[in-house]
């Protein structure tokens, strides 16, 4: 045995795994890898007392531990596929895909075999990926269900009799037939309508953002206000209404073209009671080997019982767009070499993606003053400078005696503020703090065909005093405290929404 002196920092890892309950391990789910670019606090951080009784040497006593306070904290790029899962720990609730499905087969040169079609529908527009033969990957459009495990595309597809495991097809979007999607402007929002799509069925739900058009002519509206980044209010069997626009939109009553509208996979703070999961996870950090004759002998330390306490998105102008987490647990522990205990679950490698940046990938930023009559009213800033989003789930561990540690811990109110800095044009932005008004906000990326757009339904605005300084252009610090947005409709009782992009066209690009 030769024993290490020193252990570099890029020998460690970190990775997360859920939990089947707070503190216990779940043996059958991965370890999936993270990267951090730097750590806040990682570990247990334990509390002693000092005896210290009254005696004449004027000596304090051996002190004992009394506590131990498990925590985790890191920072870390915002990517594609980075954060998606890990955030359902963070809002308490389940993605809702559309319709996805591993494939078992591909056959007849254009049919992908599932176990289920349940989300898919003819017209249905839908993204392959993990596939051997790359014909098989990329967006298609089904043409026909067949059995409901047989899925086909009007694309030509390549014969797979046994895809790897990974290889599956996720539903992006919807093409109408031609002439069947319209626009009837004539009411206070816009609605989207359909003589024979149900629109129910593509699942989409209040404070969801679509985008309407494709890449081809004859794919969007020939009316560019009609095209673009939409936000859904509610949903009907004939009708979607819109609230939310980068134009006002125009009544059009299309004859010509097959429109297409993208979605994605929806994660909210969810307010029915069914529908609120709790997820803790266990967080392992690698830190290398002790002894350099037995490198795969690996030291690992561990935060169990870990609740995704906080999370804050950083943007910034000219850089990239970053994130901090923050983990609570119940119990910290390491162990100086694998053991089935800690090591069960494979350990996937890190899925390669482009961080997001804060210049070219912003596909939209909109703060305004809510309007029930207007889907694209005033921006009360056209530039950033700067923000940050902190969500919050306020968690407390709970002490009891006989633990060291904690033995649960308790989630307070989910909240979610904002710290923004504008270029001041108008008043009118002053006054709209000064008047608490219903103000809304969303941000959203893309970059490479995908994307990942963040609505804020309600909040309310502070402080507002513009900062003058010579030679400088003026600028307007702005805070926000969000809020459910059942205060304007009951289908936006959510404070914080996300929505992920597994495929946008090339049109939805902020370059286009």
């Amino acid at each position: 045995m030769t024993a290490v002196t020193k252990i570099d920092s890029n020998a460690t890892e970190l990775r997360y795994q859920e939990e089947t309950s707070i503190g216990v391990a779940n043996t059958s789910n991965d370890f999936i890898p993270l990267e951090p670019n730097s750590y806040a606090d990682f570990g247990g951080q334990i509390t002693t007392v000092a005896r210290n009784p009254i005696n004449s040497s004027r000596q304090r006593k051996k002190g004992v531990t009394t506590d131990k306070d498990a925590s985790g904290g890191f920072n870390t790029d915002l990517t594609q596929t980075n954060l998606q899962d890990i955030l359902q720990g963070l809002m308490f609730a389940d993605l809702r895909p559309k319709g996805e499905e591993a494939v078992t087969a591909v056959s007849g040169a254009d049919t992908y075999e599932v176990a289920s079609t349940t989300g898919f529908f003819a017209g249905s527009l839908v993204f392959g990926s993990g596939f051997t033969n790359t014909g098989n990957n990329g967006l298609k459009h089904i043409a026909s269900l067949v059995a409901d495990t047989s899925i086909t595309v009007n694309e030509t597809l390549v014969n797979e009799a046994s895809p790897p495991s990974a290889a599956k097809i996720v539903v992006v979007g919807f093409e109408f037939t031609t002439g069947d999607l319209d626009v009837d402007a004539s009411g206070s929002l816009p609605l989207l309508t359909s003589s024979s799509k149900d629109m129910t069925e593509l699942g989409l739900v209040g404070g969801e953002w679509i985008f309407i058009g494709g890449d081809a002519s004859d794919e969007d509206f020939a009316d560019t206000e009609n095209n673009g980044w939409k936000r859904v209010r509610n949903v009907a069997a004939g009708q979607m209404t819109v609230d939310k626009s980068d134009l006002d939109m125009s009544t059009v009553a299309d004859t010509a073209n097959t429109v297409r509208m993208f979605f994605g996979r929806v994660l909210k703070n969810e307010s029915t009671t069914s529908l609120i999961t709790r997820r803790t996870y266990q967080l392992e950090r690698a830190l290398g080997a002790p002894d350099d004759a037995s490198l795969s002998q690996i030291q690992y330390e561990y935060i169990e019982g870990a609740l995704f306490n906080e999370f804050v998105l950083n943007k910034a102008a000219a850089d990239k767009i970053t994130c901090d987490l923050s983990f609570i647990g119940t119990a910290s522990s390491t162990i100086d070499g694998p053991t089935a205990a800690k090591t069960a679950g494979s350990r996937p490698s890190v899925v390669e993606a482009d961080a997001f940046n804060s210049s070219s990938d912003i596909a939209r930023m909109r703060l305004a003053v809510y309007s029930t009559t207007d889907e694209a009213p005033a921006d009360l800033f056209a530039y950033f400078t700067e923000a940050t989003f902190t969500f919050s789930n306020n968690a407390t561990p709970n002490k009891a005696c006989g633990v060291l540690g904690s033995f649960e811990i308790t989630s307070g109110q989910f909240t979610v503020s904002s710290a923004m800095t504008a270029y001041f044009a108008a008043t009118s932005a002053i006054d709209s703090v000064q008047n608490n008004d219903d103000v809304t906000l969303d941000l959203i990326f893309a970059r490479s065909n995908a994307g990942i757009a963040i609505d804020f339904p309600l909040m309310a605005l502070g402080d507002g005093r513009p900062n003058v300084a010579q030679d400088e252009a003026i600028t307007i610090p702005i805070t926000a405290e969000m809020a459910s947005g059942a205060k304007i409709d009951s289908d936006l009782d959510h404070t914080a929404m996300f929505v992920w992009y597994d495929y946008l066209p090339t049109a939805a690009m902020p370059s286009s």
